[in-house]
């Protein structure tokens, strides 16, 4: 069955729906020989390269789908390769098993906590795409306390340089001294939004972690600089809540070996979407409401 070219080269992993709609307007895909044009559709037998080099077909229509969670340390930088010679999340990554890690946003260097990665480029474009709305929660440690009305003003809106931005929702979290937590909630994913948020009301972020991204809660026992791989139905409770269905395919080689020693995600995947559906019979509100997971 045809598929359109950029939804199926996300699936592989060859980079996000974004950038491979980039690449084909740039005219760097090709199917057949020919220039591909968004939308083209392709099938298995198709010839196709990326940016001169040639498409494995077994990458396409046969690789398995991963996820993987990692903790990233305070340090580390989201991109593939730095130019300054900081190291890289992707360091500290296993090889899939087939494509590559496409990571589901990014963290600043300054800033710990859960990074979702698969080789599912598709997935990866869902769980980022405005129109689902997912939770970014942070847990934020600023220096001294914060008033009701800033903490008002946070939830109602403030005019950054890139446009209005808020926090859909905002907890204390307890805190001795001069350091003070918070717990707060973003659906969106611009650059250094949480930390600009603080900074307009001129509070001073000390730590920023993020500890959930959507209805997945990193889990207690993973530790900082270390990854655990997603399966089982906790991984089609990933995938259910961008209305995808996961291959079912197991893992076979060295991802066989490295999944046995990886301990399984065991209830930090909170489906939302069955609350939301039993919502929407007794209530008209909003597709998904921003909540902090704990209070």
């Amino acid at each position: 069955m045809s598929e359109r070219i950029q939804k199926v080269l996300a699936r592989a992993g060859y980079g996000s729906r974004r950038q491979l709609e980039a690449l084909i307007k740039e005219g760097k895909v090709t199917v057949n020989g020919e220039v591909a044009k968004l939308g083209d559709q392709v099938d298995v037998g198709d010839n196709m390269r990326v940016d001169g080099k040639a498409v494995s077909a077994k990458r396409l229509w046969q690789q398995p789908q991963q996820v993987l969670l990692y903790n990233k340390p305070v340090g580390e930088v989201c991109t593939r390769r730095d130019p300054e010679g900081r190291r890289t999340i992707f360091q500290s990554l296993p090889t899939p098993e087939q494509g590559r890690w496409v990571s589901v946003g990014r963290l600043d260097i300054n800033t710990s906590g859960l990074i979702i990665l698969t080789t599912d480029g598709e997935l990866a474009n869902r769980l980022m795409h405005p129109s689902n709305e997912m939770d970014r929660e942070y847990a934020v440690r600023v220096l001294g306390e914060v008033s009701p009305e800033v903490m008002q003003t946070l939830r109602d809106g403030v005019e950054l340089e890139d446009g209005k931005a808020k926090f859909n929702d905002i907890q204390e979290s307890g805190g001795e001294g001069a350091n003070h937590w918070y717990h707060v909630v973003i659906q969106e994913g611009r650059n250094r939004e949480v930390r600009r948020l603080w900074e307009s009301q001129g509070v001073q972020v000390s730590r920023l972690m993020r500890v959930r991204y959507g209805p997945i809660i990193i889990p207690s026992h993973l530790k900082m600089g270390r990854w655990m791989m997603l399966g089982g139905s906790d991984l089609a409770a990933l995938y259910e809540e961008v209305d995808l269905v996961p291959k079912n395919e197991a893992p076979t080689g060295r991802a066989a070996q490295r999944d046995k020693k990886s301990r399984p995600v065991k209830a930090k995947i909170r489906s939302t979407k069955q609350a939301r559906q039993k919502q929407d019979k007794t209530e008209s509100k909003p597709r998904r409401g921003p909540r902090i997971r704990g209070h």
